[in-house]
């Protein structure tokens, strides 16, 4: 089987580890990279001898099979369209447009096209999101009772989008890859410290029909760097810590037991268990995300996080900025 042809956009801060990663794969042929730095294009035409450097990007889609649109939020609507409208499957990072409008007009324009469009939400890639995925649909946590995440750091500082649209993405979409299913409101805070009107530090609550509630803390204004998601059930709870180097992952069999009362007397009771560490692959997200956009292309597995995926993720992510402007008002989700 022949190489697919594949181009990068943007080849920035996040952007070049797809090219890394493209360069490394067997399967593909890194074939063209546009960015609009000619210093990023000189070092990479240094680093990937023979790879096209450009800075248009209607030359690389003239080059390619498949295209990773990775460059600034603001242009990833309308370079989708361009790829679609050239009939070149992408895999657009997150977040996959600004508004509403926006990612609905890109998915039904791939959809009419036949285009494969899918979306970089990287974590619902991750081997450990993957793995609680898998224990949450066979009840081995119990009855779900909420999740948290916190997504914060020291810099970097974005003069282009808040906290929300820039660390947003990743908690929205693993909340509704777990809970399988989309909030019916959302409810943000925030606040504005460093540039007026992007605020450093959002927090978002998403409430679901079945009485879940997903928090998650946001900031690029913070001491410590954390990458944590915490999991809640009836019958154990679990903990993934992006930021271990090993063992990523911790299950706490423990919780409160909450019997069927008989009498008066009886009361709840605190049920102490063992931590255990379950054996979860390695395998870095984006090499599997990237693996599984070649697969798609090639027609030999159904496409994961797809266009309506990215949908779904910026309708919440477009309430929750409503919330934040009406100092956190609850925003019922359309269609909820």
């Amino acid at each position: 089987m022949s190489r697919l042809r594949v181009g990068v956009v943007g080849a920035g801060t996040w952007g070049k580890n797809h090219v890394r990663t493209l360069a490394g794969m067997p399967e593909v042929e890194l074939a063209a990279v546009c960015d609009l730095s000619p210093d990023t294009r000189t070092r990479l035409a240094g680093q990937y001898p023979g790879v096209h450097m450009t800075e248009s990007a209607a030359d690389l889609l003239g080059r390619v099979d498949a295209v990773v649109i990775a460059s600034t939020a603001s242009t990833h609507a309308a370079l989708g369209r361009q790829a679609v409208d050239a009939g070149i499957p992408a895999l657009i990072e997150k977040p996959f447009a600004l508004t509403v409008a926006d990612a609905e007009g890109l998915a039904e324009a791939a959809e009419r096209a036949g285009v494969p469009l899918l979306v970089g939400h990287l974590l619902e890639y991750h081997p450990v999101v993957e793995r609680l995925g898998t224990m949450i649909q066979k009840g081995e946590l119990g009855d779900l009772y909420y999740l948290y995440s916190q997504r914060v750091n020291l810099g970097q500082v974005r003069p282009d989008e808040n906290a929300l649209w820039s660390f947003g993405p990743h908690d929205v979409s693993v909340a509704l890859f777990l809970m399988g299913d989309a909030p019916v409101s959302v409810a943000a805070q925030g606040h504005s410290y460093l540039q007026r009107g992007i605020e450093d530090v959002v927090f978002l609550t998403m409430k679901f029909a079945s009485g879940v509630v997903a928090h998650a803390q946001m900031s690029w204004l913070d001491p410590h760097k954390e990458r944590r998601l915490t999991v809640v059930g009836s019958r154990q709870m679990a903990v993934f810590d992006d930021m271990a180097s090993r063992e990523k992952l911790r299950i706490y069999d423990k919780g409160i037991d909450r019997p069927d009362y008989v009498s008066y007397g009886e009361s709840l009771s605190v049920r102490e268990g063992d931590i255990y560490i379950p054996r979860v692959s390695n395998a870095e997200p984006l090499a599997v995300q990237l693996k599984h956009f070649v697969s798609v292309i090639r027609k030999e597995t159904e496409p994961r996080a797809d266009a309506a995926d990215g949908v779904r993720v910026v309708r919440v992510l477009e309430a929750a900025g409503q919330s934040l402007a009406r100092d956190g008002a609850p925003v019922t989700l359309r269609g909820s």
